[in-house]
């Protein structure tokens, strides 16, 4: 039995049998080429039989985070529905996600039985789907605008938070923009929800450069520029945790699925200030730098990593660059700290 879809390239070598078990692994070059394993395949007369290392479960739970950052709704739901056919993990998680996907399946009740036939790459669906919900609700309720608005700024953050801010991309409606574009002039927000606000506000269409404060930080964005998927990012930003992965990947894939999902937090935190223009106008020098120290970052986190001399040699960082390096491992932490992003 093949656990993962088989169209991803043929590189699948994922089949474990085991006393009647089936234990899901996966494959670092579906990963890579599909963004996440595909589980669509499996069949609800198998969920007795399914049972996860545990280094896949916390890649699931990686993946999940990154569908919902990126609106694949359907392909979240999808994951959901096969992580509570898996037996033997923590009734926490089981309950954790039975109310998620109740969240998803209220949210977009197209959802109910599964997610939509994609197209090439999911992301128009994902977005139709969204706008035909909220035109929906707005049909329903004139007043869901402003209910939609109070969800995210008047009320503590969490994932209705996200999901509203979500919503409110497909509103037509102006105050929508005057709203979210005084409250990031008006409050220093947290990081990370005040890049998913500017998201927002590229999603609506809304134009011009916005000055507002990041981290302590007087920066100018240009909503148009502001980018809504990773591929949106310039190269240098895509290549840094590319390069922990050739240092890793074989080797240390726990430390490179880890450092992808935290490069993913960290970049949305630095976005638009000093260090992250230092990043996207360097040289090939500065991306092994700020690789070296992702990896670094990762490391000390985790048992048996490696010390900071022997990455900076894996990189190339000569006593030449020795301070810079440094400073790029400060600025990476200080980012962590601000942000709440939890290192593994």
């Amino acid at each position: 039995m093949n656990l993962l879809d088989e169209g991803g390239g043929g590189e699948f070598n994922s089949g474990i049998f085991a006393l009647d078990r089936v234990y899901a692994i996966i494959s670092i070059n579906a990963v890579r080429k599909k963004g996440g394993a595909l589980i669509s395949h499996f069949r609800p007369d198998e969920k007795d039989n399914i049972v996860l290392f545990p280094k896949t479960l916390d890649y699931y739970q990686i993946e999940l985070t990154r569908m919902l950052e990126t609106e694949r709704y359907g392909e979240a739901a999808d994951l959901l529905r096969f992580l509570l056919q898996c037996q033997g993990e923590d009734p926490r998680h089981y309950e954790e996600w039975r109310a998620l996907l109740e969240w998803l399946t209220d949210a977009f009740p197209e959802l109910q039985n599964g997610s939509p036939a994609a197209e090439d790459d999911g992301y128009e669906t994902e977005e139709a789907l969204a706008r035909r919900h909220v035109e929906a609700k707005l049909e329903q309720d004139q007043e869901y605008a402003g209910k939609l608005l109070s969800a995210v700024i008047d009320k503590p953050l969490s994932e209705q938070t996200l999901l509203a801010l979500d919503q409110l991309a497909y509103l037509d409606r102006p105050e929508v923009d005057e709203a979210l574009t005084e409250w990031l002039h008006q409050e220093e927000l947290h990081p990370l929800l005040q890049y998913r606000v500017l998201q927002t506000l590229r999603r609506r269409g809304t134009v011009g450069t916005l000055a507002i404060e990041r981290a302590g930080e007087k920066v100018e964005i240009d909503i148009e520029s502001v980018p809504l998927k990773p591929d949106d990012f310039p190269p240098a930003v895509q290549e840094v945790p590319e390069r922990v992965g050739e240092q890793t990947q074989v080797h240390d894939p726990t430390l490179f699925y880890f450092a992808q999902e935290l490069w993913s937090q960290i970049v949305m935190g630095l976005y638009g200030g000093r260090d992250y223009r230092s990043l996207i106008d360097g040289d090939d020098t500065v991306i092994d730098i700020w690789a070296a120290a992702l990896h670094q970052l990762v490391a000390d986190s985790l048992p048996d990593g490696k010390t900071d001399e022997e990455i900076r040699a894996l990189y190339g960082i000569t006593d030449e660059h020795r301070l810079r390096f440094e400073q790029v491992s400060r600025s990476i932490r200080q980012v962590v700290a601000v942000s709440g992003v939890q290192e593994r």
